[in-house]
C-alpha cells in the first residue's frame, strides 16, 4: 500500500479509504496484506482527477464503473475483430484454391458493397 500511496502521490490513508469506498481493488495476501497492480495507481490518478473536477465519490465510483463496462466491450469488440480477420482470412484461401483473386472479387462488387466494407473498416480501426 505505501508504494502504491507514493507513486500515485497520495497518502496511504487515501488509498486504504478509496480501497474501503470500492473505487480500488486489493488483492490479499496469505497473510491479508493487500496488494495493488499498476492499474491501481492509474486509478488513483483518475480519481484525483474527478475530484479535482469536483465529483462526489459516488460520481467517481459510477464513472468507474461506466469505464470499465466500456473497456469489457471493447476486449469483446476486438475479440469479434479477430475472429472475423479469421474468417476473412479463411473465405480468401478458399477462394483463392477456387482460383479466384482478389482483383476479380473486387470486380464483382457493386460499388455499394465496397463503401459498406470500407464504412466497416474505418469503424473497426
Amino acid at each position: 500500500m505505501s508504494e502504491v500511496a507514493e507513486l500515485a502521490n497520495v497518502t496511504k490513508r487515501t488509498v486504504d479509504y478509496y480501497t474501503n469506498q470500492g473505487l480500488l481493488r486489493a488483492e490479499r495476501s496469505a497473510s491479508n496484506y493487500r496488494y495493488y497492480d499498476r492499474e491501481a495507481v492509474d486509478q488513483i490518478g483518475v480519481i484525483e482527477r474527478l475530484k479535482d473536477e469536483k465529483l462526489s465519490l459516488a460520481e467517481i465510483k459510477k464513472r468507474l464503473k461506466v469505464d470499465q463496462a466500456e473497456n469489457a466491450d471493447i476486449e469483446e469488440l476486438k475479440m469479434k475483430i479477430q475472429d472475423l480477420e479469421m474468417d476473412v482470412s479463411d473465405i480468401m484461401n478458399i477462394l483463392e484454391k477456387k482460383g479466384l483473386t482478389k482483383e476479380t472479387i473486387r470486380n464483382n462488387l457493386s460499388h455499394e458493397s465496397i463503401s459498406l466494407m470500407q464504412t466497416l473498416l474505418l469503424l473497426l480501426i
